[in-house]
């Protein structure tokens, strides 16, 4: 290859593909002899270039074997690869001591977080934010080691008159500074980036010294580091070197050249060529290829030339429609919308045989989204950003067997764990599943047990009986047997210091036996697939590198395995389309791709949104050599301004998330200005945005009407409780599905303590207190209601809303009751508590029976009686009273009447008393329903006979909510009723 002042420094022109491009023009160059063509040594950005060139040979071969030049990825090169020559490098250039491995570095940085703790600044972090803190200062070092800096220089970086904050961190930054370096020697080790830094440059110095006898070519590469760009510039010096850069800009005028800034796409080239003498005029095109598209290639140029120099839009020549041809926009209104789109336009591009495509995006959310949509036609499609380890099967259900172990087997994190696909304990999937609903519903449900496996334990036989679940020695041996594997995690997590080792090997261990099922033991269930393979490398490292931590409280292990989880990435390595992708933009950057869809392209999204540097101001890294966020926006540009040049582009956003609007990717803002100069629109996409939710569409949607079903009158209950009654006056539909379909409410898991369990305790400990005091009051009253609630308080009182609410509520209702009772006890002869009555009302159907379970019966001196509901929330009105849709107190005034109540003589009821134990200031108050008594009895069991004669009427519907003015405040079967579907908008639907 002749070499000449210049030549050894080319472009590919943007449009081109760059593989493509530069393997036609190593054939061209060769003559087809296979011979020559192994001679060459081609070294590519990363390993996917590598790949993606030669995929390129083969197509340009047309299947003819050949013989492929060598191929060396940059980005990640180590001995054997960087053993080019017939001889080794120069003596001691490859004596480098071996790479830390990441987990083991991240641990040993995290060791020295923890012991600088509590300085200056007074925190002590534990092990989970110091895994984050090392990790941070992980790529600190990394940066620091790429741009070949040295921390010497440190110390001079925060002035006096800075913030205190920063004089904190430099006293932390003495970890990088004075104890890592130590502790590598003492390792024998070094960090991966100055390792391969070296390497690097000790191919650059032996090139140097004596070039190789074989053609070298650099391509694709920007130069961003300092040790590339050196191997760069010897490349471009040898003999047979050549480096080709990726779509140099040779159209731009010199005011713009002359004014970019970091983050203009061409800046990291300028910088490079600048580096190696050359004006960029001196750099020709590959082959002579120019761009297929000349307009679209000046377009981008325009677009993201300089700020200072923007006024040339105005004077924009030799952009015409023909730029803009393949170009369309596609803007959605949501993410979802905009992944369905794309996923259509994916899926249409199979429609023509051995077309390419590809989403370029940085957003990997947008990406799983597009993945997920496109497996609703079977097609599988690789993301080459890979997956978070801790986002796969094995991730979460490590994770979460962690966190289940660490809450003590809470009720959430007992049942996350138990519930995931991979557990099965053992037994069949079936059967384990089978077993961990029954103790859902058997024990979970409700108020939270005692904490660990034998809490639940042992509330399990009382809770299941209480809930009607049947509980055998089965299910208690299930149990036992989950104890039993779980006891040596569970007891080294209670362990007030621990090994990381030991945790991580207990813990694994119970997540293989809850992996196990009856035909396949744990480990080759979890560890199956691409994602199960890397799970078991990433306990492999942590093993090797447990003992680089020191000794940890056991409760804090599942927060520091989660933090070390996140650092590990899954990459498929195959099982994807061969023609549809999603890819990184520096991946995308050299492919060969007939569509490109640029998604997400939202300010903050592409470009990223610069991270803040917990290290180092801004003046601090322009002081210290490192390079400003406005880089990374440059190479991001680069990237943007590659894909944008495509035979077919989309251009693609959502224009809100979340909920918020969004900001256009700064490059669109700048496209638009320069179309708008140019007087040419942007084209829009076809509506695929309509058709992705077409998909989910009906052909119609009709009118949902209110439920009114019409069950046979022998299927309706001949027997209701006078609460009920409320109900079937103010929503039929309830007492349907509560007593027709036998269907009734679960409990929350793990439920706080509401105003019914409050209203329940109360009512509990006042009937206690009465039962215990029926005809006169002791002395000390208050001091003996109070010991009963506290007695009756004791299990709840652990939850911060019972101690700090309920708890001084229910002190001040006791104060207030002791005083009311002791001003009418001398009225009443006799206190009846929670005492049940019933009265048959005589129907078409024949006998119905309504019962009653009254709070409290008075007895009252002379003859009488007066009842009492406690109410611990609002009582019901006197126009619901007399309306018939608070009938309870009445419908037990009935009841007494006729002597219903056993043990209750049939006499008249002459008052009828709400008692409102809101434990307020006054602490409570007597409340009456209005209306006599007598009056309203009478007019309740009326109510109720209508009510009776209706519903045995097989033509009366059980209405959802007939009158919303009067509907139940709460239901546990409006989702049933679908009330939401049909409700007017001034109606009630909540």
């Amino acid at each position: 290859m002749s070499h000449s002042p210049g030549a050894s420094v080319l472009t590919i022109a943007p449009g081109h593909s760059f593989v493509d491009a530069l393997a036609e023009g190593l054939l061209r160059r060769t003559g087809g002899e296979p011979l020559e063509l192994a001679r060459h040594l081609v070294l590519l950005p990363t390993r996917r270039a590598c790949r993606s060139l030669r995929e390129a040979f083969l197509r340009l071969g047309g299947g003819t074997p050949l013989l492929l030049p060598r191929m060396r990825p940059l980005g990640e090169l180590d001995e054997d690869e960087m053993l080019l020559l017939d001889e080794p490098l120069a003596e001691g250039n490859l004596e480098l001591p071996p790479a830390v491995p990441p987990l083991k570095r991240q641990l040993l940085l995290a060791r020295l977080v923890m012991a600088m703790g509590g300085g200056r600044s007074g925190h002590v972090p534990g092990p989970a934010q110091a895994a984050q803190l090392a990790a941070e200062l992980g790529r600190l070092l990394d940066q620091v080691q790429t741009e070949g800096l040295g921390f010497e220089q440190l110390a001079q970086l925060v002035p006096a008159d800075y913030a205190a904050h920063w004089q904190i961190t430099l006293d932390f930054l003495a970890i990088l500074t004075e104890h890592w370096p130590k502790i590598l020697a003492e390792q024998g080790m070094m960090d991966a980036a100055e390792r391969r830094r070296r390497l690097i440059l000790a191919q650059a110095a032996q090139w140097r010294a004596e070039p190789p006898g074989f053609p070298v070519i650099a391509a694709g590469s920007t130069g961003s580091t300092p040790a590339t760009a050196e191997l760069l510039s010897v490349v471009a010096d040898m003999p047979e070197g050549c480096v080709v850069l990726p779509g140099l800009d040779r159209d731009l005028d010199d005011a713009g050249w002359n004014e970019m800034d970091g983050s203009h796409p061409q800046f990291g080239m300028k910088a490079l060529l600048a580096r190696m003498g050359l004006d960029r005029r001196d750099v020709r095109l590959w082959e002579r290829r120019a761009s297929p598209c000349p307009a679209r290639t000046r377009l981008i140029s325009e677009t993201l030339r300089p700020a200072a120099t923007t006024d040339a839009w105005r004077l924009t020549e030799g952009i015409g429609p023909e730029a803009l041809t393949g170009v369309t926009r596609l803007d959605a209104p949501g993410p979802r919308e905009e992944a369905g789109a794309i996923a259509l336009l994916l899926r249409q591009v199979l429609e023509t045989p051995e077309k390419t495509a590809a989403l370029v995006t940085p957003d990997r959310s947008l990406a799983r989204r597009v993945a997920s949509e496109l497996r609703r036609w079977g097609v599988e499609i690789d993301d080459s950003g890979g997956r978070s380890l801790g986002l796969t099967p094995p991730g979460m259900f490590l994770a979460l067997v962690a966190d289940m172990a660490a809450q003590e087997f809470a009720p959430h994190p007992t049942l996350a764990a138990l519930k995931h696909p991979l557990a099965a304990g053992g037994t069949a999937a079936a059967a384990f599943r089978g077993r961990v609903r029954r103790l859902e519903l058997a024990v979970l449900r409700g108020p939270r047990p005692a904490p660990g496996l034998a809490g639940i334990r042992s509330a399990a036989p009382e809770r299941a009986k209480a809930n009607r679940i049947a509980w055998d020695a089965a299910m208690d041996e299930w149990l036992a047997g989950l104890e039993r594997a779980a006891a040596p995690f569970t007891t080294l997590l209670a362990q007030p210091t621990a090994s990381l080792a030991d945790l991580l090997r207990a813990h694994v261990a119970l997540a293989e036996a809850l992996t196990a099922s009856d035909t396949d033991s744990g480990p080759t269930l979890l560890y199956a697939g691409d994602a199960g393979e890397a799970m078991a490398r990433f306990v492999a490292d942590l093993a090797d590198a447990a003992a680089a931590m020191p000794a940890i409280a056991g409760g804090s292990y599942a927060g520091l395995f989660e933090v070390l989880l996140g650092t590990a990435v899954v990459r498929p390595r195959w099982g994807g389309h061969p023609r549809i992708h999603v890819l990184g933009p520096l991946e995308a950057r050299l492919q060969h791709l007939d569509l490109v869809i640029l998604g997400g392209l939202n300010e903050g999204t592409w470009p990223p949104q610069p991270g803040a540097d917990p290290w180092m101001s801004r003046p601090m890294r322009a002081a210290f050599g490192l390079p400003l966020p406005e880089r990374r926006i440059g190479l991001s540009a680069h990237d943007f301004a590659q894909a944008f040049c495509a035979p077919e582009v989309v251009l693609s956003r959502a224009t809100r998330v979340d909920g918020a609007p969004t900001v256009p990717s700064r490059w669109l803002l700048r496209l638009d200005a320069v179309l708008q100069a140019g007087g040419l629109p942007l084209p829009a996409a076809p509506p695929w945005v309509d058709w992705f939710t077409r998909l989910d569409r009906p052909e119609r949607i009709a009118p949902t009407p209110p439920p009114a079903p019409r069950p046979p009158v022998s299927a309706r209950p001949r027997r209701l409780w006078a609460t009920d009654v409320e109900t079937w006056m103010r929503d039929p539909y309830a007492i349907y599905a509560k007593h027709i379909l036998k269907l009734r409410a679960l409990d929350p898991i793990d439920a706080d303590a509401g105003a019914a369990d409050y209203g329940s305790i109360v009512h509990d400990v006042l009937e206690r207190f009465l039962t215990e005091h029926p005809r006169g009051l002791p002395p000390n009253a208050l001091d003996l209601l109070l010991a009963i609630g506290e007695e009756r308080f004791a299990p709840l009182m652990a939850l911060p809303s019972v101690y700090a609410f309920w708890w001084p509520r229910f002190q001040r209702v006791a104060r207030w009751f002791v005083v009311t009772e002791a001003e009418r006890r001398h009225e009443v002869e006799r206190t009846f508590c929670e005492v049940v009555g019933a009265r048959h009302i005589p129907g078409p159907a024949g006998p119905f029976e309504i019962a009653a379970k009254a709070d409290r019966i008075d007895l009252m001196v002379g003859d009488g009686l007066t009842i009492i509901d406690y109410k611990t929330g609002a009582p019901p009105s006197a126009k619901e009273v007399a309306a018939g849709y608070a009938p309870q107190l009445p419908i037990e005034a009935a009841i007494a009447v006729a002597g219903g109540f056993a043990g209750i003589p049939a006499t008249a009821v002459n008052d009828l008393q709400y008692w409102r134990l809101k434990g307020g200031e006054a602490g409570g108050e007597i409340r009456s329903p209005g209306g006599d008594a007598a009056t309203l009895a009478e007019e309740a069991l009326a109510g109720v006979q209508r009510l009776v004669e209706a519903f045995d009427d097989p033509a009366t519907a059980y209405q959802a909510r007939p009158h919303p003015e009067f509907a139940p405040r709460f239901s546990d079967y409006l989702h049933l009723a679908r009330v939401k579907e049909w409700a007017s908008l001034d109606g009630d639907a909540e």
